[in-house]
């Protein structure tokens, strides 16, 4: 894999240090792009950096419009994709949830998806991809998971709005949908709800799997070249749509 110096195209990719986002960097960087990887932790994306030559990192929080300069700043290359997966946090069911829960998952999904495509905005070109990772609960709303359910709903409604406000200029936008996914995050949000319930982590999961059709969860491999598949430019015709790697979760038509 090439340093980032010799790369000719970058991918910016925010939630880089999490599950998801080291898989991702991974199958990126595969794909022969550098990778400009933003976080909130210094130390996480030096780690990362110092791992993978292909990786520049840049702090930022992405529920902050100060982000936007600091992406900005960071780029010197021409932006083949940019992946929007920040994680936000369980905060309760609907009727528990504090409401602030609900505008700082907007903010962080919706408003930070925006705050990183205008970072990029001049960079992009013909075949760029815009990708944002939103969570099968926005379209399979659940009872303990409000506000993933509502930032990830609106995530679907804003990639649409971008794909038709890009279309001209040749660039595509995308929803990848995961599942549950098999990680680290995922367990703990599990411990707690067992813990809540009187009964064991592993009987949460079970549970968990069981809501598939093949009985499994996501995993971030699966994340990875779910997006790596968006740089095929056959991938034009998927613009706007959103690519389910939920499992055979999902209940309801379409």
């Amino acid at each position: 894999m090439k340093p980032f110096e010799q790369c000719q195209e970058v991918a910016v990719l925010v939630g880089a240090t999490g599950a998801f986002g080291n898989a991702i960097v991974r199958r990126l960087l595969g794909a022969g792009l550098g990778v400009v990887a933003v976080a909130r932790s210094a130390d996480s994306l030096q780690a990362l950096a110092a791992e993978h030559p292909g990786v520049r990192a840049c702090v930022a929080d992405i529920g902050d419009d100060a982000a936007i300069a600091a992406i900005r700043t960071a780029i010197d290359k021409p932006v083949r994709m940019v992946v929007h997966g920040p994680g936000v946090a369980v905060a309760g069911g609907i009727l528990t949830a504090p409401t602030v829960s609900m505008v700082d998952a907007v903010n962080i999904k919706v408003g930070g998806l925006l705050r990183l495509v205008r970072a990029v905005d001049e960079l992009l070109s013909a075949g760029s991809r815009i990708v944002a990772i939103g969570g099968h609960y926005g379209l399979e709303p659940t009872a303990y998971a409000a506000a993933a359910g509502v930032a990830n709903a609106a995530i679907l409604n804003v990639v649409r709005q971008l794909s038709l406000a890009y279309g001209a200029r040749g660039v595509t936008a995308h929803t990848v949908v995961p599942g549950p996914a098999d990680t680290e995050r995922l367990h703990r949000v599990a411990a707690s709800r067992a813990e809540q319930r009187g009964c064991s982590t592993d009987e949460v999961l079970d549970e968990l799997r069981a809501e598939s059709s093949i009985g499994a969860l996501t995993t971030p491999e699966q994340v990875a070249w779910g997006i790596a598949l968006l740089l095929d430019r056959e991938a034009d015709a998927m613009t706007g749509s959103a690519l389910m790697l939920d499992a055979g979760r999902r209940r309801g038509l379409p």
